[in-house]
């Protein structure tokens, strides 16, 4: 019995441990069979990440304004991009910088162009200037995100050295252009007479033999051919094509001029052809997103980089200003947002958004770490865009440029609501030169006890007041300096600030930074050209004004009890903020901010008209630096350097509320100087004659050897920053002048890319 027992045993323990064999053998084939089915590698967590990484194409054109596009403009044959913008997501509140240079890097790096030292100008062929070298981009993101870079087109962010071409900076290839305006058909670039090149490149060699070819065709294929060869289904996609169309030269195919031909003006004829070249660039584009499977799980960003240019055919109606300017003609962008993904499509949204929004926007999008950029200035924006969301943005940075200063005046404001006034207004006088005074030195010894305290602009002659009515000052002791009234700035400084609080009875519009943007830590920008720029920094940053040698005293007859203010830019980068007496900001200096409902300007911010289309056949005449008179309370003063305008209320800023509201002009003067205290040094050097493309085969290429670090930092401490003409160059500029010459320097400038350091 024992021994059955135990046979009995064994056999139900061997079954047992079959039973349980067979229990634990399906579920790792089933395992491994959905692995197989989902993904080769076995991994059942790729797909669901590869999914929810979309590809993004982004599309950036070049020069098109406001009323170049269909669907602000029907006379404009967009019918691709009228479609994809209605069945979009259409952005109507959206702005870029004025000129190429700074927009590209602001797409790129995310931070404002006084964070990156790209404020003053473009980056000319022969500057040895880019992007710093410190700075991440927005494709080294995405790269790291697992995504593959791409880009065609235009780069214009500089290439003096290997280490700053588009390969470097995080795109795994490159095929386009590397200056900012080259010929559509033999790909020539110029710097200036005699300096000239072929500048078309393929990864980081010349692409030589492609001349004939239309660029926007030639780069529409080469978009269509990485979409072809890139699989989907393996790794997302990032495509940044940036057509080199509208910009100048105005050299449409003429099969596309024939439906403008009503036009009567032959550059605004061209321009418009061009614009339907970009169309049908778009139009296959997307159809080879739809044929290669992209399209389902895409997002497709259509942006220009800044706006038009009247005198080339382009339209900015009916904004004010055009390219070049801190007018609205020349920051706000056309630019939509077209992607299956959206939540909400086929509307249009009047959200704040800024260029520098993309970067955190589409990296947060693509599942990367945006945490690592440090010192972003965009905001991620997707649910703005998706879902109809209020923007988290509440100003924008539009621009500080020290090295763009108007005339040396001085500016008082009259903090009771006066109107702006300067020391050269209509109520004073200025003093007489010496040679008049000579003249009467004997009848002002004569009447010196009778002397007026300040001269009235009424006669030729001066007249005087009795001394009955006010005592004369001792010649030793100076006339007492008014007291100022400065917004105060004894706040912690943070990324946005304190939020802007009316102090007048009436208060701000409700737009005005009713809800806190968030404080975010904005750190320094550590850039390599802080060091050896310190010096030429505070020369540029603080030039003295001119001394006067006559002082203008206020008498105590006066009714006048303005308080005088000159805003005077002391807050250096890395200094505490200025005590209440101190002045706020220099007004002569060229800036501009965008806040809530309001936009202030300072400083010269460019020709600022209303162009209709149409108006220029041939050249600009002899009204287009004049500003067209409107009906106003104030007439605008000659030495005005200080506007302000509600966008919200105003769009075209035929109103300005500077004189009004000077409750606003004081609070977004302490966000100037606000925003000032982290910017870094300007870097625009001078022409490098190294860089002519005749030393290099006929092309433009990098011109300075090594890969960047220490021969960086070399290079830009040698030219120390800033760019200034010498006098031998005026004067080989004097003898070449003539009719003929002008002209031909006038265009010129147009084709490559207005050479213009006062851009």
């Amino acid at each position: 019995m024992q021994a059955a027992a135990a046979q009995a045993l064994a056999v139900l323990s061997v079954l047992f441990t079959l039973d349980c064999l067979c229990a634990h053998r399906p579920q790792p084939d089933r395992t491994l069979h959905q692995g197989h089915a989902s993904t080769p590698s076995g991994d059942d967590t790729q797909p669901t990440q590869k999914k929810s990484q979309p590809h993004i194409i982004f599309i950036l054109t070049d020069d098109q304004g406001f009323n170049d596009i269909g669907y602000h403009n029907p006379t404009i044959k967009t019918p691709t991009l009228d479609k994809l913008a209605a069945e979009g997501v259409r952005l109507e509140n959206y702005y870029v910088q004025p000129i190429c240079t700074p927009s590209r890097s602001q797409l790129l790096t995310g931070r404002y162009q006084i964070h990156t030292g790209l404020q003053h100008s473009i980056i000319r062929p022969s500057q040895p200037s880019c992007l710093p070298s410190h700075m991440d981009t927005l494709p080294e993101r995405l790269r790291e995100a697992g995504y593959t870079t791409h880009m065609v087109g235009k780069w214009h962010l500089g290439f003096y050295r290997k280490a700053c071409l588009p390969t470097r900076k995080g795109f795994d290839s490159f095929f386009g252009s590397l200056t900012g305006s080259v010929d559509y058909y033999s790909y020539g670039s110029c710097d200036g007479p005699g300096v000239c090149g072929y500048d078309l490149h393929d990864d980081e060699a010349v692409a030589w033999g492609r001349e004939g070819k239309y660029s926007t065709t030639l780069f529409t294929q080469r978009a269509r051919k990485i979409l072809e060869s890139h699989d989907p289904a393996d790794r997302p996609l990032f495509l940044l094509l940036s057509l080199q169309a509208v910009h100048t030269p105005l050299q449409p195919p003429k099969h596309y001029i024939y439906p403008y031909r009503h036009m009567a003006d032959v550059a605004r004829r061209k321009f418009a052809a061009m614009v339907s070249t970009v169309d049908e660039s778009v139009r296959n584009v997307t159809y080879a997103l739809r044929k290669y499977g992209y399209y389902k799980n895409s997002v497709i960003v259509y942006s220009t980089d800044n706006g038009a240019q009247p005198f080339t055919g382009g339209s900015n109606w009916p904004l004010r200003g055009r390219k070049g300017t801190y007018w609205e003609g020349g920051v706000r962008g056309v630019a939509f947002v077209h992607s299956p993904l959206l939540r909400r499509r086929r509307r249009v949204s009047k959200a704040l958004l800024h260029i520098t929004d993309w970067f955190p926007t589409l990296v947060n999008l693509a599942g990367g770490n945006v945490s690592q950029s440090r010192g972003l200035d965009g905001f991620d924006v997707w649910k703005t865009i998706s879902e109809g969301s209020e923007s988290p943005r509440r100003e924008i940075l539009h621009n500080i440029d020290p090295l763009h200063k108007a005339a040396a005046q001085t500016t008082s404001w009259d903090t009771e609501g006066a109107s702006e006034r300067t020391s050269e207004g209509p109520t004073f006088k200025k003093p007489k030169k010496k040679k008049k005074k000579k003249k009467k030195k004997k009848i002002l010894k004569q009447q010196r006890q009778q002397k007026s305290l300040f001269k009235l602009k009424t006669t030729k002659k001066p007249q005087t007041f009795s001394h009955h009515a006010t005592k004369p000052l001792p010649k030793s002791k100076p006339a007492p300096k008014p007291k100022t009234t400065v917004f105060s700035q004894h706040r912690p400084p943070s990324h946005h600030g304190p939020r802007l609080k009316s102090h007048s009875s009436g208060g701000l519009p409700p737009a005005w930074g009713t809800s806190d943007p968030g404080s975010r830590p904005h750190p320094r920008p550590k850039s390599r050209r802080t060091a050896s720029q310190k010096q030429n920094w505070s020369r540029s940053r603080s030039s003295p004004r001119p001394k006067s040698k006559t002082k203008l005293r206020l008498g105590s007859r006066s009714k006048s009890r303005r308080t005088v203010s000159q805003y005077q830019n002391q807050s250096r980068p890395g200094t505490s903020p200025p005590p209440t007496s101190q002045p706020v900001w220099d007004a002569s200096v060229q800036a501009a901010i965008r806040v809530g409902d309001w936009k202030l300007l300072t400083g010269d911010p460019g020709h600022g008209d209303w162009v209709p289309p149409q108006v220029l056949p041939t050249l600009p005449g002899r009204w287009w630096n004049l500003e067209r008179t409107f009906p106003s309370h104030h007439k605008p003063s000659a030495h005005k350097n200080i506007w302000l305008f509600n966008i919200t209320g105003d769009p075209y800023e035929r109103r300005d509320l500077a004189d009004r509201r000077p409750d606003v002009v004081q609070r977004l003067l302490a966000r100037l100087a606000h925003y000032n205290r982290t910017a870094v040094p300007v870097y625009f050097p001078p022409d490098d004659p190294r860089a002519n493309p005749s030393r290099h085969g006929g092309a433009w290429v990098p011109w300075v050897d090594g890969e960047g670090g220490e021969d960086e930092d070399e290079d830009e401490g040698k030219y120390q920053g800033v760019y200034k003409k010498g006098k031998s160059s005026k004067k080989k500029r004097k003898k070449k002048r003539c009719h003929l010459c002008k002209l031909k320097l006038f265009f010129l400038k147009l084709n490559t890319g207005m050479m213009s350091n006062r851009i």
